[in-house]
């Protein structure tokens, strides 16, 4: 692995390799804490957005695993505009041993990749967010193990960058994916392209709807995000009146699988697009699933480094 930019850059093989790595290092971070794999190493980490989870998740599996990490602020760089994105990789490729981003244009992470000498990990952008992908798909194994081939996962509301790597890592895994979005909310056209390729191997469903209800059908994980991502503020309200009906609430729940999960990748506008009482109650995996960024993120660092 030289950079880690999309799951579906990687064979379905490749990404259960890392899963099991994932499982392997959690497991040893609980019994009595991780090796100093990464000792002598450095990530920086570039952000132009903010964060909790992973700025927080990368620089402690940097921490657990001997290594460190480096925070850069958009104001330090000013990316792609006080500095050209090629010669802020190439400096920083002097500096430190993997960089992460979490960008707006997912352009800026392939420059980054394009011209660094070190790994390049993408922590989000605007076509999709791998990592969390990754920790989505530790979650659901965790939760259903080897009987995790042909489970249904049901993505409800905006086909954004989250529903991307969530398509993709199922496609992979073998499972299959609903996607319910209102119209004009669907998901990148060429992302969609890409899972159609990858199914034609993995024998995955894809199926893209209207209804919520309709999708969460026979559902073993139902997944939500926000309604509004980070850079459209200006359309808030304008989506507030077009997604009310794709909440994830009790009565929508109740129309899954009766061992059915809920996801959101966090922060979560709470009594939007997920209620607090599926949010707080027996189904939620939400919490799980964000201690998970760090040991899948260890995992991805393990391979960048090849030190596992």
């Amino acid at each position: 692995m030289k950079d880690f930019l999309a799951i579906s850059d990687y064979t379905s093989d490749e990404i259960q390799n890392l899963l099991d790595l994932a499982v392997k290092l959690k497991k040893q971070y609980f019994k009595k804490g991780n090796k100093p794999i990464f000792q002598g190493k450095v990530l920086g980490m570039i952000f132009q957005k903010p964060s909790l989870r992973t700025r927080i998740s990368f620089d402690m599996a940097m921490r657990h695993c001997g290594g460190d990490a480096l925070y850069l602020s958009p104001n330090e760089i000013g990316l792609g505009k006080r500095e050209s994105i090629a010669d802020v990789a190439r400096v920083l490729s002097g500096y430190v041993q993997a960089l992460m981003a979490r960008v707006f244009d997912h352009e800026h992470v392939l420059e980054l990749a394009r011209w660094a000498d070190i790994p390049v990990v993408n922590g989000l952008s605007d076509y999709n967010h791998p990592c969390q992908g990754m920790a989505d798909a530790l979650t659901i194994v965790e939760k259903f193990g080897s009987k995790s081939k042909g489970l249904n996962v049901a993505y409800v509301g905006d086909g954004n960058n989250v529903a991307v790597s969530l398509m993709h890592v199922s496609a992979l895994l073998g499972w299959n994916f609903t996607l319910a979005s209102p119209e004009g909310y669907d998901l990148n056209p060429k992302a969609v392209e890409i899972a159609q390729n990858i199914v034609k191997k993995t024998k995955s469903k894809l199926t893209f709807i209207r209804d919520p209800h309709e999708a969460v059908k026979k559902a073993h994980v139902i997944y939500t995000d926000t309604w509004t991502s980070m850079g459209q503020e200006e359309e808030t309200a304008k989506r507030e009146k077009v997604f009310p009906p794709y909440q994830v609430n009790a009565q929508l729940v109740s129309e899954a699988d009766k061992d059915v999960i809920v996801m959101h990748c966090l922060p979560a506008h709470r009594n939007h697009e997920l209620t607090d009482e599926v949010a707080d109650g027996p189904h939620s995996v939400i919490f799980q699933q964000a201690h998970n960024r760090l040991h899948a993120q260890k995992a991805i660092l393990a391979r960048l480094f090849d030190v596992a």
